[in-house]
């Protein structure tokens, strides 16, 4: 049972993630990627219908805040992406375009989409921005990559623009604390993969190819973590589950600063983040089914209602 604190947490965490993370899916910013030369994002109609980014230029739109640094140094800050994948894609990016240019359109995509779903005024913008900024400010820097490369970047100075690069902020402070978390339990990337898929719900092998790893990728991870008592086969044990859960709970504390910095007033954004991340989720600018995953365990968001257990069901439903 999610203590009260770690509730807070948790919806923070996912009601920010549509604001901050719509740039990945969204047409403006796949639009932007191609007119600098990248291919343009593939549209998965078959599924959903949402284009999904083009790796090329995610690893290097996403990975430039931290400056024009090799594909080793952002797989090592996103933590969970396959090395031998995201190298050669940062390398071809760099031949595309150079950081001030991607970074200019990673920012524009972003903020064309907010308007198109949100407007140019949504109600609350003024105040919502105001707290993220403050919890952002709050966040740590030691270990947190891309927290800290996106603060040197400061504010773009538009309503929109600045409320996407707060809504970044808080969300790449948790997904540095994240890979924190899972380094410190003494998982690599791909175990913490492996583990995370029981732990939202979903079928073993059905997220971790996301990150780009292979079969024999994962059959090597199942085997390291039945030998930890963690898997018994491609099912996960008692053990396997409390150290996910662990994972996320020391995730949950390594934001106690940003929690703290809103204290009384998380409600208040949480009404506007709520509804501004069911909007682009119903405006197709970020996937239902990763929005309901991802969601499991958390508290109330997006009217979702999901438990671990409905979690998988719908999986199946929407895969």
């Amino acid at each position: 049972m999610a203590t009260e604190f770690q509730e807070r947490a948790r919806r923070l965490r996912n009601a920010v993630e549509p604001v901050a993370a719509g740039v990945y899916f969204a047409p403006e910013a796949h639009a932007e990627y191609a007119a600098l030369g990248f291919e343009a994002g593939p549209s998965l109609a078959s599924k959903d219908g949402i284009e999904r980014p083009e790796l090329k230029s995610y690893f290097t739109s996403r990975g430039a805040s931290l400056g024009h640094v090799p594909g080793e140094v952002v797989a090592a800050a996103f933590g969970c992406f396959n090395p031998k994948v995201v190298v050669p894609a940062v390398a071809a990016g760099w031949r595309v375009t150079n950081r001030d240019d991607v970074l200019a359109a990673r920012e524009r995509g972003a903020t064309a989409m907010l308007r198109r779903v949100l407007g140019d005024q949504p109600e609350g913008l003024g105040r919502a921005t105001e707290l993220l900024r403050r919890a952002a400010a709050a966040g740590t820097m030691p270990g947190h990559a891309i927290h800290s490369g996106l603060r040197s970047l400061g504010f773009p100075g538009t309503p929109l623009g600045d409320l996407w690069r707060a809504a970044d902020l808080v969300r790449e402070h948790r997904g540095d604390s994240h890979v924190i978390a899972w380094a410190v339990a003494g998982v690599d990337a791909m175990e913490i993969l492996l583990l995370t898929e029981p732990y939202w719900g979903v079928p073993a092998r059905s997220y971790a190819p996301s990150r780009a790893w292979t079969d024999a990728d994962m059959d090597a991870g199942f085997e390291r973590l039945q030998r930890r008592g963690l898997m018994n086969g491609e099912q996960v044990t008692d053990a396997g589950l409390a150290l996910r859960e662990e994972i996320e709970v020391r995730t949950d504390e390594l934001e106690r600063p940003v929690l703290d910095a809103l204290g009384d007033d998380l409600d208040e954004l949480l009404e506007h983040l709520d509804a501004w991340s069911e909007a682009i989720i119903d405006a197709g600018s970020y996937p239902k089914r990763i929005a309901g995953v991802y969601n499991t365990g958390g508290g109330p968001h997006f009217g979702s209602e999901l438990t671990v257990d409905s979690a998988a069901e719908l999986f199946a439903q929407r895969a």
